[in-house]
């Protein structure tokens, strides 16, 4: 038995060693927590000091033309970065906590835990340096030169926080305090509810697992609130979308029963069952939190909140600050006649934003005493702070709108419902074919449009959305004065708008000849019929009626002058010829519906410019559709309509077609798109889905329009650019004008060089690829940059998204600049080790990168250039909760 030994060891010893393990080990945890609370209540009192500095700095910068010292901005600036790094340790307390309690010391995540509370211990000490360091005598130093009005607008983009500190600490404390379930916010329309909401939102992300904010309206549809909250949990898909209300809320529940979750909901009007909706009522033992605004009191006691925090209107000091910080500073003569402008808001923050805009570009005496003038003649003081006088501020500030055009571009949104997400590019498409862009058509239209909406935002009359770049928002105020004045101020019937309020059928109207835009859109009117002298009638949405299965013809024999007609989203399966005799018709919307054919008389509409049949599934053909001889806008991209043989014929016939969508799904389409060269440069995106007989997928430099790629399911092994045609090859091919690239399900491909030769890169998902093991191959991409491909790879890129790839072991060879890169989402990438980042990979842009992750043991196996790296990056990452459900590919 040689080489066998043991020791001895006596039952008391080890008594006493387990005991003094089990003491330490409790001592460490208990320090551990200590060090999380200290780091938790500096990290509150650095924020409150920056928002003191904040508050004083844009106050010198907008009033006397001051700029914030260079220290003041580099505190600032770390104040932001070290609360979004407190904010993942947070997140990550209660699973480490478990761990270390759990597995103890010595196990083999004794090296894990030591090094999260190391983490924790180095964060508390930067805190509290930023802490003492936070003290200023001065904030600011005269501008070397005068701020640009570009510039001050960026500011007063946002609703300001201003007198609000209070309720916000209020609402907050509850948030954080077990015994509070539910918070309910209260006030008239205006009082700046959503804004404050919005705020909380920002401050309590990482206390919670999901954050969910759902937009609500006065039409309560379970439905409707489903869809919102699916879209926040990633349920998207047909197979979702075809699911009952009871299916839904089992998976909403489902999903959300095991998370701790804070629902926000803005503008509630009556009581919210969270039962039927799927969301699991908050306890003291799951710490979920509910948070709503409502204009009522009432509404808060039926949700539950027998204690809910009134927003009262501005005191009056704080109501000056709040203008003051939109108008800037003027002379004294002017500031004394601006207060008086002031007092007619009655401390109402959207009055004084909106007419604080206005008046912001006004530099003359003569010009405040009119507007003062004119704000006097509205209601007299026994109104004062009713709606109808904030109606009239608002309108003082539509007033002041510059051109008729512009301001029925301000009314068209008010067609929408209240708290709709408006998409800039349909406004624009709208606006376009209602004329108020001046010659439809054509990229300068086009940009006057945009610039219409970027003028209204800085009126403050529009709201930018979350992302700022696709949708604004008009606040339900404002669109009542908008309604108002559309109607002419008397007569209502002028304009019909009953969006999103759960009609059943089409409303009633007294005298059908006086109206001249209707909005039935998002109801749920099941069929319509009838015939209307509609001889004044421009614009008419039907969209989102989602039981709409039936038009009659004779409702459209009417209508001589609309120009716009939506009917998308509806289970429409077929269109009434009649349709046909819309002559004067400029935009269709088909989209998402289930029409099996276009009517047979559709090439009689010589004046169509914009034809949207994006979905439609049982859509068999385009035939005759190229005697639409005016058509310059087709979208065909996720119908049944691909592109074939007869659909190339029938699409080179479209003369004046400057933007195409479609999908392509064979091998002979794409040879034949090669050599159709016109049509091929007027595709703006395209999916090119199912074709497993192409190894080699050459993408034509003749689509000098595309935007955005998308390559489904294909049996593709290389992608490459360059070839015009079989038989010609360019030296230095490039897609210019490329900027959104999506691969999924491609089974073959290996890697994706061919990027080297998108200069315009900003977003590319990569999706379910089972053999890509490096996105930039790097023997490839030497060959190519040689060969005329960027020196420079990814510097556009604001997204990458990584989901699914087995094999992936390399992004790129080395770390890459990315200058604009805001989000990096990686999702089941098991062998990716690295990502291509340095210390100063994303100088001027990395400030707000996140890189989102959904598995911890992941997280924990990247390894970073060096330790700046890593300091640099770490806390930027947050984990994500992916749901079970993701829907099709």
């Amino acid at each position: 038995m040689g080489g066998f030994f043991s020791v001895p060891f006596s039952g008391d010893q080890v008594e006493k060693d387990v005991s003094y393990l089990s003491c330490f080990q409790a001592s460490h945890i208990r320090i551990f927590e200590e060090n999380l609370a200290a780091m938790q209540r500096d990290m509150e009192e650095l924020k409150a000091s920056q928002t003191d500095v904040l508050r004083r700095v844009e106050r010198e910068e907008d009033t006397r033309s001051m700029q914030r010292l260079p220290e003041v901005k580099v505190w600032l600036k770390n104040v932001d970065n070290i609360s979004r790094q407190v904010s993942y340790l947070i997140s990550r307390r209660t699973a480490e906590l478990e761990r270390l309690s759990v597995s103890g010391l010595c196990s083999k995540n004794s090296r894990s835990n030591y090094g999260y509370g190391e983490r924790v211990s180095v964060m508390l000490k930067k805190v509290s340096d930023l802490k003492t360091k936070g003290f200023f005598e001065v904030v600011s130093e005269p501008a070397t030169k005068t701020p640009t009005k570009e510039k001050k607008r960026l500011f007063s983009s946002r609703p300001a926080i201003v007198g609000r500190e209070t309720i916000l600490k209020r609402a907050l404390s509850r948030f954080v305090s077990g015994g509070t379930r539910s918070i309910g916010l209260y006030g008239v329309g205006g009082v700046g509810k959503s804004t404050i909401l919005r705020e909380i939102s920002n401050k309590i992300t990482a206390r919670f697992d999901i954050v969910v904010w759902v937009v609500m309206s006065q039409d309560l549809r379970v439905e409707k609130i489903q869809e919102e909250i699916g879209k926040k949990l990633g349920f998207h898909g047909e197979e979702w979308n075809q699911k009952e209300e009871s299916q839904k809320a089992n998976d909403i529940h489902n999903f959300m029963k095991d998370k701790r979750f804070a629902l926000l909901l803005d503008d509630v009007w009556t009581k919210v069952d969270l039962r039927k909706i799927g969301v699991p009522s908050p306890t003291k033992k799951n710490k979920c939190k509910i948070a709503f605004t409502t204009r009522s009191r009432e509404v808060c006691v039926q949700m539950g909140v027998a204690d809910p925090i009134e927003v009262q209107c501005l005191a009056e000091n704080d109501a000056w600050d709040l203008f003051q910080l939109k108008v800037g500073g003027h002379s004294s003569k002017i500031q004394e006649i601006a207060r008086k402008v002031a007092e007619r808001c009655h401390g109402l923050p959207l009055a004084l934003n909106v007419l604080g805009e206005t008046m912001s570009c006004k530099n003359k005496v003569r010009e405040w005493n009119g507007a003062l003038q004119v704000l006097a003649s509205s209601p007299t003081t026994e109104s004062a702070g009713t709606e109808d006088e904030i109606l009239q501020i608002l309108k003082y500030s539509y007033d002041s709108l510059k051109g008729e055009k512009l301001k029925s571009c301000f009314q068209y949104c008010s067609l929408f419902p209240a708290g709709y997400m408006l998409s800039k590019a349909s406004l624009v498409n709208y606006w376009e074919a209602e004329g108020f862009l001046g010659k439809y058509g054509g990229s300068i239209s086009q940009n006057q449009g945009y610039e219409n909406i970027d003028t209204l935002v800085r009126a403050g009359l529009l709201m930018e959305g979350d992302d700022n770049t696709k949708f604004v928002q008009m606040h339900d105020v404002v669109r009542k004065m908008a309604l108002w004045v559309a109607s002419n101020l008397v007569d209502e019937e002028r304009w019909v708008v009953q969006a999103g309020v759960g009609l059943h059928e089409v409303v009633s109207v007294q005298d059908w000849t006086r109206v001249r835009r209707m909005s039935l859109m998002n109801n749920e009117i099941k069929e319509i019929s009838g015939c209307h002298e509609c001889d004044k009638l421009t614009t008419l949405f039907l969209q989102q009626n989602s039981n709409l299965v039936r038009i009659s013809g004779e409702f459209f024999q009417c209508m001589p002058k609309l120009v716009v007609l939506n009917m998308s989203f509806n289970e429409l399966k077929e269109l009434p010829e009649e349709i046909s005799g819309l002559l004067a018709l400029r935009y269709l919307n088909l989209s998402r519906t289930k029409i099996e054919r276009l009517p047979d008389g559709l090439g009689r509409l010589k004046r169509l410019k914009h034809l949207n049949l994006e979905m439609t599934k049982r859509l068999k053909s385009v035939n005759g559709l190229s005697d639409v001889s005016s058509l310059g806008v087709l979208r065909l991209q996720g119908s049944n309509v691909t592109l074939d043989a007869s659909t190339i014929e029938e699409l080179q016939h479209l003369t004046r077609l400057e933007s195409l969508n479609i999908d392509i799904s064979s091998s002979s389409a794409l040879k034949q798109l090669f050599r159709a060269h016109e049509l091929a440069f007027r595709i703006e995106e395209v999916c090119i889905r199912d074709t497993q007989d192409v190894a080699c997928l050459v993408l034509p430099t003749t689509m000098e329009q595309l935007r955005k790629l998308t390559i489904k399911r294909c049996g593709v092994v290389e992608i490459e650019i360059g070839r015009v045609s079989y038989d010609t090859f360019l030296i230095k091919p490039t897609l210019a004008n490329l900027s959104s690239v999506i691969i999924t399900g491609c089974n073959r491909l290996k890697d994706v060089t061919w990027l080297l030769f998108v200069p315009k890169l900003a977003h590319l998902k990569l999706q379910s690829l089972d053999k890509v093991k490096e996105i930039l191959s790097e023997e490839r991409a030497a060959c190519e940059q040689n060969a005329g491909g960027t020196k420079t790879p990814f510097d556009k890129l604001v997204r990458l998204e990584l989901s699914n790839l087995p094999m992936l072991k390399s992004i790129y060879r080395s770390p890459l600049l990315f200058p604009c890169l805001k989000k990096i989402d990686v999702e089941r990438c098991p062998t990716l080790r690295k990502l291509p980042l340095s210390s100063g990979s994303c100088l001027g842009g990395g400030d707000e990168l996140v890189i989102s992750y959904s598995d911890d043991e992941w997280m924990e196996s990247v390894q970073w250039e060096d330790k700046a790296t890593e300091e640099r990056f770490l806390l930027c990452c947050e984990k994500v909760i992916m749901p079970s459900y993701t829907g099709d590919l």
